[in-house]
């Protein structure tokens, strides 16, 4: 039969293991990872000084080594709901944990009593997996893959099983048992579930950790870092399935290519500072304007392409010029004193059989034709 003492001792050798993985992920910020690299430390602390029992103080092999894998499950969960951007504290999490402290110490020096100590501590372990098993339900963002999310419940939700189960056996007596080195059948199978606990614990966050990254790295092929607004390859790929459906339905579908007066003068007599609050101001400004289902873009420099469905060339014109005397009449704080900008627009509707590169074309020729006009101003092909 399996010895306890092995059992630890492969349990910390997997927490070593996953604390270096998780350090590979420091420098990438993602929130969280510090609490789980931490909870790791903590609970190999806790397991070697289980390992230590009958050869140090109760005090260090029962009380700190039980009050450290607790802790260590609360940091757990801390690291959840911060890499969920909760940033409330679980404070009743905290009560409990000074909870099982009392009752530690009270069954460890007052009434010696091992089994109520494993009841108590099993308690509050349940309680923790099972808020860890809602936060990842109810948490995940609904954009992202669900694998990830859901692995980290189901351990969640197996380890809330075990430690209620072993609650209610050490609490009604069904175990006969004076300490956990003991090489006992029902001893060595919860054993055996805590030693599954932290390396399935462990590839849980760090699979949430490598899911934020991949996030990360779809957004910066999605979205410009500088305006928010879609990539150009973005743009491209809704806008073209845009059309498709719009053709389905048989529905319009007009394009809006805008591009900002002058732009170059104003990097010239302002700086290229300037010029990017005026991109980033004007992606706002038009984020925040454009109707629900539109679809805004940066298509290079300082032109962007609105795609709006259901709508047609003329319905398009009044919207886009509607947004331009909007901007005309304001006077935007967050850019540098007297500089204020307008911008051009060319709009077309999409006909039958044409590609959105032959769409967008027209609707360029039309921005050339409001440029040669004079600027500030919509013009339709």
């Amino acid at each position: 039969m399996l010895n306890p003492l092995t059992l630890l001792l492969v349990t910390v050798l997997s927490g070593v293991m996953a604390m270096a993985v998780l350090g590979s992920l420091w420098r990438a910020a993602i929130p969280g990872v510090g609490y789980w690299i931490a909870a790791n430390a903590v609970a190999i602390a806790g397991l070697l000084a289980f390992a230590l029992q009958g050869h140090a103080p109760r005090l260090l092999t029962f009380v700190a080594a039980n009050e450290m894998l607790a802790i260590a499950l609360l940091l757990v969960l801390e690291g959840s709901l911060r890499f969920l951007g909760r940033n409330r504290r679980p404070w009743s999490a905290y009560a409990g944990l000074v909870v099982v402290l009392a009752g530690i110490c009270y069954w460890t020096f007052v009434v010696p009593d091992f089994g109520a100590r494993v009841t108590l501590v099993s308690v509050y372990h349940a309680a923790l997996y099972g808020a860890l098993f809602v936060l990842m339900v109810r948490g995940r963002p609904p954009h992202r893959p669900r694998y990830s999310y859901y692995f980290l419940a189901a351990t969640a939700l197996l380890l809330c099983a075990g430690h209620t189960s072993r609650g209610i056996m050490y609490g009604f007596g069904l175990i006969a048992q004076k300490n956990l080195m003991e090489v006992l059948p029902p001893n060595i199978l919860f054993l055996v579930l805590g030693i599954l606990a932290q390396p399935f614990l462990s590839i849980g966050v760090v699979m949430l950790a490598h899911d934020r990254l991949a996030e990360r790295l779809e957004r910066l092929a999605n979205v410009d870092d500088l305006t928010g607004a879609l990539s150009r390859r973005a743009f491209l790929d809704i806008g073209t399935a845009l059309l498709n459906a719009s053709l389905r339905n048989g529905l319009p579908a007009a394009i809006a290519i805008v591009d900002i007066d002058s732009f170059k003068a104003v990097n010239d007599t302002h700086g290229h500072a300037a010029g990017d609050q005026v991109l980033s101001h004007f992606a706002a400004f038009v984020a925040r304007e454009l109707r629900v289902g539109d679809v805004f873009g940066r298509l290079g420099g300082e032109e962007f392409g609105v795609l709006c469905p259901a709508t047609t060339a003329a319905e398009a014109v009044v919207l886009l010029d509607r947004l331009r005397t909007r901007l005309a009449a304001s006077a935007p704080a967050e850019l540098p004193r007297g500089l204020g900008y307008t911008f051009s627009v060319g709009v077309d509707q999409h006909r039958r059989g044409e590609s959105l590169e032959q769409l967008m074309g027209r609707a360029d020729r039309a921005l050339y034709a409001a440029k040669a006009a004079g600027r500030n101003r919509v013009m339709a092909a």
